[in-house]
């Protein structure tokens, strides 16, 4: 049985501080009372650690990491549907706790029922576990028991959370098809390099043929690509070390942000997924109660582009001086000059250019030549694409009418279903649009390769028949 610890009064009015054990709190009060003292204070007494395991017989697995999104939207939907259904809380969370597999959300769960037995509310339990429940998820389901309507909230909670994965997963799905490609030939084209063109550079310097200057270009690749094949896989390892150390910096992080929302195709798919997100997101925290500045801040720590996130933070402080989330969203929506996204775009243009100042003396001044133009094509783009609108009037006046008309949060669902759309359709022009572009760059590469080979040993075999 549990343990109660108490404070209470005698007849004297003198204060006691005990415990007792009993079945529930009301027994525990009754005991108490029938004691001759006058109940004061009274809770559970919390049992340690290795005692909590030895009376429920359940022992925590270990857990690294946080829980995945797949993972806490079956939580979420489950639970909504046991609530409807009328079930208590606490043996809800034991059903979803018993089913669960052993890691951080079954951790969590337990947790969570153990603080909720011991008198917490259901917000403040899930609060104490950050790693599975974020401050969005908190709050929903503060405002869900601050408005007595938690199983509506937990509807909508889980109805945002699947929108949300299904988008993310329609996403990814998009670019596993170019990535096993890309893959698949960066392995022919270095076998080709490493393997095939020595045997033909081999039979060029035995007959020494006159070499013309993509055969002599293509015979300088295979050897560099021969000597540093090693740094096939280093180079988008280092690519990808580059990009995290970048963004662990503020502004490092802001002009990343912006460099990809400047890439063609795929940044208006980061654009209109990061404004889906955002405005599903604050249209959820709308509708179900909780203060607009509140669901302000949450939306800027969940949107996951630091663009955005000094966007909505403009209009929290905007907010605070009275104005409406109209206008600074308005004011706030182009980005401005950066230097690192415009280091970014010069590096982009001109770093391909790079490995020619490196074949040799002889192509050294075209190469320099190359990536300085490519350079400054790169900043110059950059130019052209900084001051670009990244939400557009339409979402503006959208939301301008929601606050107007006091509906602000259907508006918001109105746009966040706009974007989903639209993002749908770019994955989808996406996918159609890389497979000729990748088509075309095989076929341009083995083509330049054919042709460089091909070339002497035409000229050979004229030679020979003359």
């Amino acid at each position: 049985m549990p343990m109660y610890m108490f404070e209470a009064m005698d007849a004297t009015g003198q204060e006691i501080r005990d415990t007792i054990e009993a079945p529930n709190e009301d027994q525990a009060q009754a005991t108490i009372r029938d004691m001759g003292y006058f109940v004061t204070k009274i809770s559970v007494k919390k049992a340690r650690k290795g005692e909590e395991e030895k009376a429920d017989g359940k022992k925590r697995g270990f857990a690294i990491g946080g829980v995945s999104s797949r993972q806490l939207t079956m939580f979420t939907r489950q639970l909504s549907i046991l609530q409807d259904a009328g079930l208590p809380i606490v043996r809800s969370l034991k059903i979803l706790e018993e089913q669960a597999k052993p890691g951080r959300l079954k951790n969590s769960l337990m947790d969570t029922c153990e603080e909720i037995e011991g008198g917490s509310t259901l917000s403040e339990a899930m609060g104490k576990s950050p790693k599975a429940f974020d401050r969005l998820y908190v709050n929903m389901i503060k405002a869900g028991e601050a408005g007595g309507a938690l199983e509506i909230i937990l509807q909508r909670l889980a109805d945002f959370m699947e929108k949300a994965e299904d988008l993310k997963r329609k996403v990814k799905g998009a670019m596993v098809y170019p990535v096993i490609v890309i893959a698949v030939a960066v392995g022919i084209l270095s076998f080709i390099m490493i393997k095939i063109v020595p045997t033909f550079e081999t039979i060029f310097t035995d007959f020494e043929l006159p070499l013309p200057a993509p055969t002599q270009m293509l015979i300088t690749l295979s050897g560099v690509t021969a000597r540093y094949w090693y740094m096939i896989p280093i180079i988008p390892l280092g690519l990808w070390l580059f990009v995290k150390l970048v963004r662990r910096f503020k502004e490092g992080r802001m002009g990343w942000d912006l460099y990809m929302l400047n890439v063609p195709v795929f940044g208006a798919l980061v654009e209109k997924n990061s404004l889906a997100r955002a405005t599903r997101t604050l249209g959820t925290l709308v509708q179900s109660g909780v203060p607009i500045l509140e669901g302000l801040n949450i939306t800027k720590e969940t949107c996951g582009n630091a663009l955005f996130e000094r966007l909505f933070q403009k209009v929290s402080d905007a907010i605070r001086e009275g104005e409406t989330i109209a206008k600074p969203i308005h004011e706030n929506a182009s980005a401005g000059f950066h230097p690192i996204a415009c280091a970014l775009w010069v590096l982009t243009f001109a770093g391909p250019c790079i490995p020619i100042l490196f074949m040799g003396s002889e192509l050294r001044q075209f190469g320099i030549s190359v990536v300085t133009a490519t350079a400054v094509i790169g900043g110059a783009y950059y130019f052209m694409r900084m001051k670009r609108r990244v939400v557009d009037h339409l979402v503006v006046n959208m939301i301008d009418v929601g606050e107007e008309t006091g509906e602000l949060d259907t508006m918001l669902y109105k746009v966040a279903d706009t974007f989903d759309s639209e993002v749908a359709v770019i994955t989808e022009s996406l996918t159609k649009l890389l497979e000729p572009l990748l088509v075309i760059f095989l076929g341009g590469a083995v083509g330049f390769i054919v042709i460089s080979l091909f070339m002497p040993l035409v000229s050979l075999i004229q030679n020979l028949s003359g």
